[in-house]
């Protein structure tokens, strides 16, 4: 049986081949509500955000440059949004790596909360790992080589446990 290893999903355990087909990837594989770019808007912090991209990128101004999280929480699309904030990237938060997972499961939860064809999906995925399928980001997703860190997947996974395990508000 061929085997492919994902590491960084679950603790270097090496997968074969037909547990691939397990994953639950949000890059137009059936997941793509759970993709930051997905158009289910939410409320967030008192205020109406179109995608989870939009508010991560505004998140990164709030406390350095709040006029600006407001300018890209009105952007017109998350391309829009995640362009203008890495333009200007000078005027991030200090403390934003240390505050960012944190900060995406917050927005994540918000956007669950208020959206049910999200919730009723994310359910679906039941036991397979959810994996950010993003070629280019090995942070939040599984990078070019899928050895990627998938920290986007794996705040998914915990909201999903919780949901199954009757452990949130989200049942």
């Amino acid at each position: 049986m061929v085997e492919r290893k994902i590491s960084n999903l679950s603790a270097g355990v090496r997968f074969p081949l037909p547990a691939l087909m397990k994953v639950a990837g949000f890059f137009l594989d059936g997941y793509y509500c759970l993709d930051n770019y997905s158009p289910f808007q939410f409320i967030w912090k008192g205020k109406l955000y179109p995608t989870v991209e939009h508010a991560y990128q505004a998140a990164h101004f709030f406390k350095t440059n709040p006029k600006l999280a407001e300018e890209i929480r009105l952007c017109y699309s998350p391309v829009e949004a995640f362009e203008l904030a890495n333009k200007n990237n000078q005027y991030d938060d200090p403390d934003w790596k240390d505050i960012r997972i944190g900060i995406m499961e917050e927005i994540l939860r918000a956007k669950l909360d208020q959206n049910k064809f999200v919730k009723d999906k994310l359910i679906t995925a039941k036991n397979k790992i959810i994996v950010e399928k993003n070629k280019n980001d090995s942070f939040w997703g599984w990078g070019q080589d899928h050895k990627g860190q998938n920290n986007l997947g794996k705040i998914w996974m915990k909201l999903r446990d919780e949901i199954l395990n009757n452990k949130s508000n989200y049942v």
